[in-house]
């Protein structure tokens, strides 16, 4: 989107440190694919409602590019992305704003909810086998 507010995220080794303790998500509360649940391990992702879309929502409350989530040092923040029906932060219309672990997020009728899960050990998810 070339409108003058938007801008290309780089992200850098303290975005990605977050990542390397941290895991993130977005849930879908609401809606006909209400449990599902988009892993959020990039830099950048595209929310609306066009094929194209990271996370699509397929609601006609919901812009075709309705909203950015984007990763910062310390964990991911949303960005409007000048949608028809906003973007609402526990409530509060927001244009950009940092994310909180819990936090509920509306875009148009569509309700998400964001997950922060500490990584055991710093790293990747560990199963132990048996192998006996």
């Amino acid at each position: 989107m070339r409108d003058g507010r938007t801008r290309r995220v780089q992200s850098d080794d303290s975005s990605q440190e977050f990542l390397e303790h941290n895991r993130a998500s977005l849930t879908l509360l609401t809606g006909n694919a209400a449990g599902s649940e988009f892993s959020l391990a990039s830099a950048r992702y595209r929310v609306g409602r066009a094929e194209g879309s990271d996370i699509r929502l397929d609601d006609p409350s919901v812009s075709a590019e309705h909203a950015s989530v984007e990763l910062g040092p310390d964990g991911f923040g949303i960005r409007d992305l000048a949608s028809t029906n906003g973007v609402h932060v526990n409530g509060a219309a927001v244009e950009a704003c940092a994310l909180k672990h819990g936090d509920r997020i509306a875009i148009g009728t569509c309700e998400l909810q964001y997950v922060v899960e500490p990584r055991e050990g710093g790293g990747g998810r560990r199963w132990q086998l048996d192998v006996s």
